[in-house]
């Protein structure tokens, strides 16, 4: 029985890691196929190790600018949203004005709405504009629906903050920037990061608004979504790895830092 009693006090413990273990099961598999060398143009079967693939992963036409390309989309789509979801979740936070109620509704919109929706509305707006489609269109599309993300998340932040702190500041005769700049900009960045990250992978990850208002511009999913029709090349693996380390590489930084400012506080 002493297993039976270690398995119910562990229960919670091994559920979280089994469930961990699958979600993190299609990122081991792409990792393995990275290494591999297939012999046909489909990178489905396991054939032979080999690291050509790590050693020139721009070997195929095209795919390295396509992945330029959409760094440059989230790293700008990133800048837009968090400037202007920040300045939109302080305001119906901090402010009370009319309309604040459907404002608050309207935000969570384009969470809830199919993202072909989205496509297509932004589509027909951009069409009847007469804007050309391409880099701008896809950028202007890529803000929007990251918006709502990064207002989610500072908002959750800010409404957790305590006022009594920025009080505290302007009773030492810190001015409105100073006291912003060195009191609530600080307890507010926690969020403000997390929106941030979270607009950087919706926008580099997403595919079916990008197909619809990219014209001829092709992003790396797009890419990605063309090679499976005629082959898959391992530098996709390649870079799908990369990426996933440069992730976990962030996450396990963030901890180190968290830590060490705890250990500093104590």
């Amino acid at each position: 029985m002493p297993f039976v009693t270690w398995l119910r006090r562990n229960l919670v413990v091994l559920a979280g890691l089994l469930t961990l273990a699958y979600l993190l099961l299609p990122n081991v598999v792409v990792t393995v196929f990275s290494f591999n060398k297939p012999k046909g143009r489909f990178n489905y079967a396991w054939q032979q190790f080999s690291t050509d693939a790590w050693r020139d992963p721009c070997g195929v036409a095209g795919m390295c600018g396509s992945l330029s390309l959409s760094l440059q989309i989230a790293f700008w789509a990133t800048l837009g949203a968090t400037a202007l979801g920040a300045m939109i979740a302080f305001a119906l936070v901090r402010y009370r004005f009319r309309a604040r109620g459907a404002v608050n509704s309207l935000i969570f919109l384009p969470m809830a709405m199919p993202e072909v929706v989205m496509a297509a509305s932004l589509l027909t707006l951009f069409l009847n504009m007469g804007a050309q489609l391409g880099f701008w269109t896809i950028l202007i599309a890529h803000i929007m629906f990251c918006l709502s993300f990064v207002v989610t998340a500072v908002k959750a932040r800010v409404m957790s903050m305590d006022p009594r702190l920025e009080q505290a500041a302007q009773d030492l005769y810190a001015g409105p920037f100073q006291t912003f700049w060195r009191v609530t900009l600080p307890i507010a960045a926690p969020g403000i990061a997390a929106g941030a990250l979270l607009a950087f992978a919706l926008s580099f990850d997403d595919f079916i608004i990008t197909n619809f208002n990219a014209g001829s511009t092709v992003t790396f999913p797009m890419f990605v979504w063309g090679s499976a029709q005629r082959g898959t090349p391992v530098q996709i693996n390649v870079i799908g790895t990369a990426m996933f380390l440069v992730a976990v590489l962030l996450v396990l930084t963030s901890m180190a830092v968290g830590n060490r400012r705890d250990k500093q506080k104590a």
